[in-house]
């Protein structure tokens, strides 16, 4: 009994890739069976047995025996004096089964067959990749740094297979070389040029949240739910975390024993300051927290606009901006409102709303003005000219000019 060893043409599949058993038999059936249609018009009328341990195949054919002079079909009948060489006790309308030799096909049909083979298995094993991370997208991954270029550092995981990391998915301190051990979150996954790209991230919200999943159980088991992250990555996040048992106390929860959860966090993000807050259903309550560590005196909310204008003193208006303006900014998209922060002074009586100067001053230049906490004359008296360059996107002969103007406004 002739039989085809191939071992050699998918073993390398088999013991890398994960095709699994039935896929790869009925891949080896089917390409056989074209092979068949090709030489003899039909496979209807053979059976293929298939040993994937040993890499072994055969192929049987099965004739009916017919009178020599009423054969019309050599593929599906047998002349009875051919199946009497075979057997001489075959008679008319039994049925012949014999194994097909492989050597009858020829070096080249062999040699296209596993070509075929390897082309069908190379296939299959870029849609199980596909469909594998596909799986994945939102879910943090391990791998090894193999390659670091300009725009993309490539990943590979445990079985090898290609990820992508590009810069713009990077925390801006992100330093890696090769053979470095990397987390990220599967982001995106596409066929490109019949090959499946997987894109990973380390400045989605999605890894922040993942992380916290890792590190806090209480969030794993459901007892605590995240209800939003935003974050500016390398640079800040806010994290609104909500619990279902009045028992644990979900800001605490998360931050650990004197932050032992959060500080792994923190390093993994590259000493990204977090922010963990109570989540509420109480808008004004949710933006005072979403501000902090400011102390909010007084919020007015239009609901319209989804828009807020928030009241302290001097001396917080700092803290609820942030360095960069990162605070404010982060609360806003925490919150869903835009937030407008107002300075309380002493004497407010006696200084003038910006917006009164607008028949002199442009509206986009009160707006920046406002954006850093100064909405009245007064405020942006008090800081000097370097100061408000620093703190503002404003030209410094722009803020000269404003200065001039409201300057000659308490010199009337």
């Amino acid at each position: 009994m002739e039989t085809i060893n191939l071992t050699d043409s998918f073993s390398e599949f088999k013991e890398h890739k994960n095709i699994d058993r039935e896929t790869l038999m009925n891949v080896l059936e089917e390409i056989f069976r074209g092979m068949l249609v090709k030489r003899y018009g039909t496979d209807e009328n053979f059976d293929i047995i298939v040993n994937i341990d040993k890499g072994d195949l055969e192929i049987w054919r099965n004739r009916i025996v017919v009178n020599d002079d009423e054969l019309e079909n050599p593929s599906t009948q047998i002349a009875l004096s051919e199946a009497k060489k075979i057997d001489p006790d075959y008679e008319a309308g039994e049925e012949v089964t014999d194994e097909v030799k492989f050597k009858d096909f020829g070096r080249r049909a062999i040699l296209a067959l596993r070509q075929n083979l390897s082309a069908r298995i190379l296939e299959l094993e870029k849609d199980h990749i596909y469909m594998k991370y596909k799986e994945k997208i939102g879910q943090i991954v391990i791998g090894e740094v193999y390659q670091v270029w300009k725009k993309e550092i490539l990943v590979l995981d445990d079985e090898d297979n290609e990820l992508l990391l590009p810069k713009s998915e990077q925390i801006p301190s992100d330093f890696f070389k090769k053979g470095d051990t990397i987390r990220a979150v599967v982001i995106r996954v596409e066929m490109k040029n019949s090959s499946p790209q997987i894109i990973l991230s380390r400045t989605s919200p999605a890894f922040l949240e993942r992380l916290f999943e890792n590190e806090v159980p209480e969030i794993f088991d459901g007892l605590i739910t995240i209800k939003k992250v935003v974050r500016v990555p390398g640079e800040r996040a806010k994290v609104a975390v909500e619990s279902y048992d009045d028992r644990v106390d979900p800001v605490g929860a998360c931050v650990g024993m004197k932050g032992s959860r959060i500080h792994g966090i923190v390093r993994e993000l590259r000493n990204e300051n977090i922010d963990v807050i109570n989540y509420t259903s109480n808008v004004q309550l949710y933006i005072q927290r979403a501000l902090n560590p400011a102390k909010i005196n007084k919020i007015e909310i239009n609901e319209a606009r989804r828009h807020a204008n928030v009241h302290l003193n001097k001396e917080e208006v700092s803290l609820a901006i942030g360095k960069g303006g990162l605070n404010i900014r982060l609360a806003s998209l925490l919150t869903g409102y835009e937030i407008d922060v107002y300075r309380i002074t002493e004497g407010d009586e006696e200084d003038v709303r910006l917006e009164e100067f607008i028949d002199e001053i442009e509206q986009w230049v009160i707006d920046e003005l406002k954006r850093i906490g100064c909405d009245t004359a007064k405020t942006v008296l008090e800081l000097s000219d370097e100061e408000l360059e620093n703190r503002t996107e404003l030209e410094i002969e722009t803020i000269r000019e404003v200065r001039k103007v409201l300057k000659a406004e308490f010199e009337k």
